[in-house]
């Protein structure tokens, strides 16, 4: 669930986060915690752990003393001990968890460090936190524009007031050491008040800020993440991973957190596979690993000389070769081990099981297939005028005839009877031929 200022507004577009992390439900902020233990009641006997944890502008979270005895609960606003004045934050965390999380940031119960809450945060004390706020934007813009006309090599990234508005903490990113001294002065004439320089570390400043990784989706380092570890470039080695530093870094600049967190399977994993640089000694000559695949297993060698061709084992083969190799034994040759090199096929067909037409139907074909089809019908056309000109050329002398005959009706009335007498003329020369024919064939 998110607050009611993250709901969308009256056009229907969203509205966004106006409270500035002061959200009541403390639902929409950073590193917001969970308690599982809000729907269980304490023993008779045992009295509820006096410490809370408060949270102030992003994820800067601190742990303090409820020596008053207040009656708190998630998402309340209070007024912490600070130096000098007072600091104004959220209750994020409240009874035995909160023991939880101090044992294991190592935070010792009776240490000066931690400070005591003075009371719930009157109206007064919400609206100066809250006009406090509201300059931040302004003050940072105008800092920065203060360090570029001094020259200072620092990118200043954030600012955070304190809840009484007499103090702000100035977050800055440097690769050198920066003498601000004069800055300082700068700003407390320009803004009237006091100021606090801290030096944070690329990564530290992308949790502060937030943002969308390359994945799509929030930084680990704003949302969950809270131990920064140290990234090499051997984790992305390990993972067979291309050493191009434009994929490799996240926001901050740095190799990306996320390339420690599945290494430690990669590396379990691996410990199955030979070394690479571990050659197989064969009659036919020897090999060296050329590629391996830790998901299927499979491991590439190629002839010394022979680079092209490659011989896929399984990582008990080549284990086997290896052992044999140690004892001083040689195999014939890879091929007697290799796999056939099987491209499986990971497509997958999509039934029209709704009945919806096909994607590519307006598509444009081929012009080969065009060409291939009008030549086809290039060859029928002929064959269709062949079978045509035969035909006309048995029936053109009788076609002709009859055209003579047509001419000569319109020229001649007399002409029916000279067309009789070409015709029986016509069949007793036929009558003629019959016989003459079935002689020669005798």
């Amino acid at each position: 669930m998110s607050c009611n200022s993250c709901s969308t507004g009256k056009d229907g577009q969203p509205r966004g986060c106006k409270n500035n992390g002061t959200c009541g439900t403390d639902s929409c902020n950073k590193l917001t915690v969970f308690n599982w233990l809000s729907n269980m009641s304490l023993p008779s006997s045992q009295k509820p752990f006096d410490c809370v944890e408060v949270r102030f502008k992003n994820s800067r979270k601190h742990f303090y003393r409820n020596t008053e005895n207040l009656s708190l609960s998630i998402g309340d606003i209070v007024a912490t001990e600070a130096s000098p004045g007072h600091d104004v934050g959220i209750v994020t965390l409240t009874g035995e968890l909160v023991r939880v999380q101090m044992k294991k940031k190592k935070i010792d119960l009776a240490s000066e460090d931690v400070r005591k809450i003075y009371r719930k945060a009157s109206q007064k004390d919400i609206d100066v936190w809250s006009r406090s706020r509201d300059r931040e934007e302004e003050i940072k813009k105008r800092s920065r524009e203060l360090a570029i006309a001094l020259g200072l090599q620092m990118k200043i990234s954030d600012v955070e007031f304190q809840g009484d508005g007499s103090k702000a903490t100035f977050y800055y990113t440097a690769e050198d050491r920066v003498d601000f001294r004069q800055l300082i002065k700068d700003m407390a004439k320009a803004f009237s008040i006091r100021i606090e320089m801290r030096q944070i570390g690329f990564r530290q400043e992308a949790a502060r800020l937030g943002g969308i990784g390359s994945c799509g989706r929030e930084l680990c380092c704003s949302t969950w993440l809270t131990d920064f570890r140290s990234v090499n470039t051997a984790a992305a080695r390990y993972q067979q991973l291309s050493l191009n530093p434009q994929k490799l870094a996240g926001q901050c600049g740095k190799l990306k957190c996320c390339l420690n967190f599945e290494l430690d399977a990669y590396l379990e994993a691996l410990q199955q596979f030979p070394k690479s640089d571990v050659k197989l000694y064969t009659e036919k000559g020897t090999a060296v690993c050329q590629k391996t695949d830790i998901f299927k297993g499979h491991i590439w060698y190629a002839y010394e000389g022979e680079w092209m061709n490659w011989h896929k084992l399984t990582t008990d083969q080549a284990n086997e070769i290896i052992a044999m190799n140690a004892k001083k034994e040689k195999v014939i040759s890879l091929e007697e081990y290799a796999l056939e090199l099987i491209e499986e096929d990971t497509k997958t067909d999509f039934e029209n099981v709704v009945g919806q037409d096909s994607l590519t139907r307006f598509d444009k074909k081929p012009t080969r297939n065009r060409k291939r089809r009008g030549a086809q019908n290039k060859k029928k056309r002929r064959n269709n005028n062949n079978t045509g000109n035969k035909a006309t050329a048995k029936s053109g002398g009788n076609t002709r005839k009859g055209n003579n005959q047509n001419a000569k009706k319109s020229n001649n009335p007399n002409a029916k009877n000279s067309n009789n007498a070409k015709k029986n003329t016509n069949k007793n020369n036929n009558r003629r031929k019959k016989p003459n024919k079935n002689a020669k064939s005798n």
